[in-house]
């Protein structure tokens, strides 16, 4: 078996290659996802929102409702453990525009599964059902389930639950080839994702350990996995898709981007950060992403301090300015 770029279908929403972006928190707000999809993502995925803070209206909550122009197709992820709550949230997904609902159950952070969310609902699976099926009564759109392959590695009852999932109308699976004791540690298990693709008619999206093209057609040729979600990989790197869909068209590895093109790409992130959220909010959301987009060149740690002072778009573009110039008069960039 070979992978190769080929369109597939969540519910009717139709998407033109295999290559997804990972709901993270943090990470996936509107204007990342406007870039992803300019570089090849199929479908984004927008960070996890509380069901409750939906229901009660929190102002954070209703922030990441927000979708703009140039996001479609979008999958929106809610999470809780409460099914009417899980239904009002999806209702109000939908209402906002997004194109599938996800609901979360494989957070495997300590403030989420404390309360019996995320990933934590793999050890209550008829709560977890409960809660799928009333989003899936909830809304016409597609309802898909992200899910580890189990709380431990005494229950990983993934197969079992992707199951049941299935008979209650979700339209797809993801699985994070690990369980939530393993966090983000080791490797993952992409021995799970393919008994879950083996036992289900839906679609099944593999994430875990997807950082270049080569782990992606790996993933998907030993899993018949229908796509792959990248998370982590994707950090400060939106080349990681249009470099996956090249390799699976036809095997080309397209170099990973220059210095220079990791600047700039900042600057562009940044610009649309200030578009979408304003200057002030974006001065401060851009220094996690700064630190991903510059991981690992010249002198970064230096300039990703320097970065974390700035408080105006004015000084943050002569920041980068400033490196970029630095970088010219050693030669330092290309990779």
């Amino acid at each position: 078996m070979t992978a190769t770029v080929k369109p597939f279908a969540i519910g009717k929403v139709e998407l033109d290659a295999p290559v997804i972006l990972a709901p993270m928190a943090g990470v996936c707000d509107a204007p990342y996802r406007v870039i992803a999809h300019r570089y090849g993502a199929a479908l984004v995925c927008a960070e996890m929102v509380s069901s409750q803070g939906i229901r009660y209206r929190n102002q954070h909550t209703e922030e990441l409702l927000h979708i703009e122009d140039g996001e479609h197709p979008l999958s929106m992820q809610i999470f809780g453990s409460d099914p009417d709550a899980i239904a009002g949230a999806a209702q109000v997904v939908a209402r906002a525009g997004a194109d599938i609902v996800d609901i979360n159950m494989g957070c495997p952070v300590k403030k989420i599964v404390t309360s019996g969310d995320g990933s934590a609902l793999m050890k209550t699976p008829d709560l977890a059902v409960r809660v799928a099926e009333a989003a899936v009564k909830a809304v016409d759109i597609p309802v898909t389930v992200k899910m580890r392959i189990g709380w431990d590695d005494e229950s990983k009852n993934v197969v079992a639950l992707a199951k049941r999932m299935e008979s209650v109308g979700v339209a797809a699976v993801a699985v994070h080839g690990r369980t939530r004791e393993q966090m983000y540690s080791g490797k993952a298990d992409w021995s799970y994702i393919k008994a879950v693709k083996d036992e289900l008619s839906i679609p099944v999206i593999g994430n875990g350990d997807i950082f270049e093209p080569e782990d992606a057609a790996a993933m998907l040729t030993e899993t018949g996995c229908d796509a792959v979600l990248v998370g982590r990989g994707a950090q400060g790197n939106p080349w990681i898709f249009e470099r996956i869909n090249r390799f699976l068209a036809d095997g080309t590895v397209v170099p990973g981007p220059t210095f220079e093109e990791r600047v700039d790409m900042l600057l562009k992130h940044f610009d649309l950060l200030c578009k979408y959220k304003g200057e002030s909010l974006a001065v401060r959301e851009i220094r996690t992403h700064a630190g991903w987009y510059l991981k690992g060149m010249p002198e970064a740690a230096r300039w990703r301090n320097y970065i974390n002072t700035v408080l105006t778009g004015v000084n943050f573009g002569s920041a980068l300015s400033e490196y970029k110039e630095s970088l010219s008069h050693t030669g330092k960039f290309d990779n």
